[in-house]
């Protein structure tokens, strides 16, 4: 997350942010012309604002009388694992090493670049591909475009982040055209090239499309399991190499647990940190049964605008609970985007089940949907019902009352 992930992300949406507010100052009297971007002074400064918060977290550890091993450990033993010269023994083990960024076996696939490599880009690169449907791929499009790359995108089938509820799907499919992405619809990669003119890109039905300047691999990610020696300890993984637990972060080996993306639960950094928290608080905190409830985990997609979700979509719920649930929407112009060019629309859903109409899904897509989600997802985690956002009074204008006003 620090290094390569949500946090020179966020920094990067950010830059990508302020080019879109720039573009939008006219609107609203700023006689603002288009500036050229300094991707290398933005780059120095992300990359030093990284390396300080490395430093932060080595003085926390040293803080609290933490031991810091630098090194790859492998599984000698249930309690012992070895890393480098050092064999370490454990009461308990925890096993948190994260996931990477996976790369295709496909020929010239070793042209492209990941996510990771999108970190250390020198430059703006002039035309990209983008290979991938999720998370990374529509964040990554996304930024790219705002700071002027041309950017197509290759998803596998006719949509993008597939297990979002199908209102947010078509919101940022929508918001990418709008902004230039050219989307390409049943293109599954078959190879890629480099000829004179740069990088080319293959697909299954025979297409072929470029030349790119960059070509990112954003199709998922593995979890870093392949290199532990898990079966020296006799611990189990699934046929992805992700590591089995149970509520409590046990795996099916005693006194040994997994937390965070290698056990192919919710893969989010805050997810990883809070069930790391609560495992600490069931051993050495005296909190028996204390455990992390993966339901209802309120997420953000750092699109433009950001769009988040909570709970479940409309087809899961209605799977779930039938004819049970009522659906309220609202779509409207948030009034920031009211003397913008493109005047985006904002989106928003509750979806409820049951005669007391309790909210089981939140899906919102507009101008600090980022922000506001936090603060609702609380309010679905204690059981708020309709009739309880009803019973709230807005603050007016914001986008948000939008939520407590639904009819």
């Amino acid at each position: 997350c620090v290094n390569v992930g949500c946090v020179p992300k966020k920094i990067m949406w950010n830059a990508a942010s302020a080019a879109h507010a720039i573009h939008d100052a006219a609107g609203y009297g700023f006689g603002v012309k288009e500036t050229a971007h300094d991707w290398q002074a933005l780059k120095a400064r992300r990359d030093a604002y990284v390396l300080r918060l490395n430093g932060v977290y080595e003085t926390n550890l040293a803080n609290k009388d933490i031991e810091y091993v630098v090194g790859c450990a492998t599984f000698v033993s249930a309690n012992r694992v070895r890393a480098g010269e050092r064999l370490l023994e454990a009461e308990r083990i925890v096993i948190a090493v994260g996931g990477a960024p996976i790369v295709p076996r496909l020929h010239g696939a070793e042209l492209g670049i990941t996510s990771d490599g999108f970190f250390e880009l020198e430059s703006l690169p002039k035309r990209v591909a983008v290979v991938g449907s999720g998370y990374i791929a529509v964040e990554l499009g996304g930024m790219l475009r705002a700071l002027g790359a041309d950017v197509s995108m290759f998803a596998r089938f006719d949509s993008l982040i597939r297990s979002f509820d199908e209102m947010l799907q078509q919101a940022v499919v929508e918001s990418l055209e709008t902004d230039g992405v050219d989307l390409n619809w049943h293109a599954v990669p078959a190879g890629a090239e480099r000829t004179d003119d740069g990088l080319e890109l293959q697909t299954e039905d025979g297409r072929t499309f470029g030349p790119f300047d960059e070509l990112i691999w954003a199709v998922g990610r593995y979890p870093l399991t392949e290199d532990l020696d898990l079966e020296a300890a006799g611990i189990e993984v699934d046929g992805y190499g992700f590591i089995p637990t149970d509520k409590f972060q046990a795996t099916n080996v005693k006194r040994v647990y997994a937390v965070g993306d290698v056990t192919g639960r919710d893969a989010l950094t805050p997810v990883a940190i809070a069930a790391g928290r609560r495992l600490a608080d069931r051993i050495y905190g005296g909190m028996e049964g204390r455990h992390l409830d993966y339901s209802n985990i309120a997420t953000v997609i750092f699109t433009h605008p950001p769009t988040g979700t909570c709970g479940l979509s409309e087809h899961a719920a209605r799977e779930q609970y039938g004819d049970a649930v009522k659906v309220y929407t609202s779509i409207f112009v948030p009034m920031i985007n009211s003397f913008s060019e493109h005047r985006t629309q904002a989106r928003m859903k509750l979806i409820t089940a049951g005669p007391d109409e309790r909210i089981v899904g939140i899906h919102l897509f507009g101008p600090g949907s980022d922000e506001m989600l936090q603060g609702f997802a609380v309010a679905m985690r204690m059981g708020a019902t309709k009739k309880d956002f009803d019973d709230t009074v807005a603050i007016h204008p914001t986008s948000a009352e939008e939520l407590v006003t639904l009819r």
